[in-house]
Order: C-alpha cells, then sequence, then structure tokens
C-alpha cells in the first residue's frame, strides 16, 4: 500500500482520562492532536518503548519482535486507516528478503511494535479531519508521556501519604499485578 494520503505523524503524549489510557498522534508542526483510546497493557508497552525502559523479560511486543527478528523480518512502517463506530483501524507493514506483507491490527498494537522498530507512523488524513481535536482549544493538555506503573506507585505514595490505607493496599495489590506480568 502506498502512503498516499497518509500523513505522518509522531507519539505526542500518552495519558490517563477517565475515559482511561489515551495516545495522542501529532503532525509536526500541527496544534491538533489524534486521540487513541487504548489499553492498559498496551500502553505500558507503548510508554516503555517510548521511554527506552528495559526489562529483565520480554513484554509481549517485545517478544513479537523478537520473532520477527527471527524469521528476518521488519515493521517498515504502520498505517492507521480509518475510524468506523468510533473505532480505529491500522495496518502493519513487514517486509522480509521474500516479500512484503501487510497485516490488520489494532492502532495500540501496531504502534508499540513500529517505536520497536523505529518504524514511521501514518494516519490517514480523512481520520485526521475527522477525529483530531485542536490543543489550544482543549480543556486540558494531556501529561508527559509516563508509564502506568509509574502512575500507580504515584497514587499510592500519594495514598500513604493522606492515610488513605484502604485505597493504599489496593493500589499495592494492583501495582503488584502489573509489576508480576513483567
Amino acid at each position: 500500500m502506498t502512503d498516499t494520503g497518509f500523513i505522518r505523524v509522531k507519539i505526542e503524549n500518552i495519558s490517563l482520562s477517565n475515559l482511561g489510557f489515551i495516545v495522542f498522534l501529532k503532525k509536526d508542526g500541527d496544534e491538533n492532536v489524534l486521540p487513541i483510546c487504548i489499553g492498559a497493557m498496551e500502553a505500558h508497552s507503548i510508554a516503555a518503548s517510548y521511554n527506552n525502559q528495559d526489562f529483565p523479560r520480554p513484554l509481549t511486543h517485545d517478544l513479537f519482535k523478537n520473532v520477527l527478528l527471527t524469521f528476518d523480518c521488519e515493521v517498515v512502517k504502520i498505517h492507521v486507516t480509518e475510524l468506523v463506530d468510533g473505532t480505529f483501524y491500522a495496518r502493519v507493514f513487514l517486509k522480509n528478503e521474500k516479500e512484503e506483507l501487510d497485516i490488520d491490527s489494532r492502532p495500540s498494537d501496531a504502534i508499540a511494535l513500529a517505536l520497536r522498530f523505529q518504524a514511521p507512523i501514518f494516519v490517514h488524513e480523512d481520520v485526521l479531519k475527522v477525529a483530531s481535536v485542536n490543543m489550544n482549544q482543549a480543556k486540558e493538555k494531556p501529561e508527559l508521556p509516563q508509564d502506568p506503573v509509574q502512575i500507580l506507585k504515584d497514587n499510592l505514595q500519594k495514598a500513604v501519604a493522606e492515610e488513605r490505607y484502604e485505597d493504599a493496599a489496593k493500589i499495592r495489590d494492583e501495582l503488584q499485578l502489573k509489576t508480576d506480568k513483567n
């Protein structure tokens, strides 16, 4: 697939909102961002790669990268192709010595892989027109990219400082579950 109609973007921020985690994609020199809601595990994976965090064991996207490299295959780019009924769709473009492949993907997984392969991220111009928001008009600007585990650690520290020990215990347990998975 060609890049006609697609605009190159980069990750502007990853944020936690009342809707869950959101990755913000932005074209260079533009005030508008494209917010895409993603799951907690994907946010963790994207933030880890974005912040060059290493783990003693590979995360799922690191494992997938290792499998692709074992087969002499690499991610060359991703496309966020469309938005249908509030759901974004994406494609991952792979290449090896013999062929080029085009694989259906969730945008969050595609972004996590693109970061690991340092591959460009493209969004179709129609998607940007329909779903982008202007940051200068937004009530709240997103936070700087932050690891979901770090968010839990910060919340735990705040709960202890405020002597909300029941909340702290729940946060501790959730933090333990997330760190055990890594």
